[in-house]
């Protein structure tokens, strides 16, 4: 277990302390420390992302956790906040079905022996969802405005990262008999 990997799995265990700080009041302060434990997960995903890479430390075991820890990261934030009346569920049901629907379409690349990397229409789209749900959580109201248009230009971003991905993946689609 290398240091990014260690990383990622910090992010997935962070996720449960995010929730229960984010949806239960415990203190005046819960959605800052659920903002605060937000920030610091979403940036060990950038974190064990560089290390990984700098150091030659890719393993298999974070190919396949680093992109699951940030889906469930995202996608728990995001059912939160539909909980908490801050997004709209069609919203997060475009982004969680973005989610499922390349998460199936890179199993059967896999089953055919392709490696499907990520995009950067891909980490574009990461990165304004983390910034929406950090601005919906801090919910300050003189920046409601700004907070509206990273929403929808992460919303955008999902919608374009997916068929980014189709259409250059086309080819794991067909059957190969």
């Amino acid at each position: 277990m290398n240091l990014p990997n260690k990383l990622t799995m910090l992010r997935v265990i962070m996720i449960p302390f995010f929730i229960v700080f984010l949806l239960i009041p415990i203190t005046p302060y819960d959605k800052w420390i659920a903002l605060a434990i937000f920030i610091v997960a979403s940036l060990t995903d950038l974190l064990d992302g560089k290390i990984a890479r700098k150091y030659n430390l890719v393993t298999n075991f974070g190919k396949f956790m680093d992109p699951l820890a940030d889906k469930l990261l995202v996608c728990s934030a995001l059912i939160c906040l539909i909980e908490l009346g801050k997004i709209p569920a069609w919203m997060v049901i475009i982004i969680i079905a973005r989610e499922f629907i390349i998460s199936g379409f890179r199993l059967v690349a896999s089953d055919n022996g392709v490696v499907i990397a990520a995009s950067y229409w891909g980490k574009f789209k990461t990165t304004f969802q983390m910034a929406a749900v950090c601005l919906l959580i801090a919910d300050i109201a003189a920046i409601h405005v700004v907070t509206q248009i990273i929403l929808w230009i992460a919303v955008i971003l999902t919608v374009v990262s997916l068929v980014d991905y189709l259409i250059k993946n086309k080819e794991v689609m067909k059957d190969k008999k």
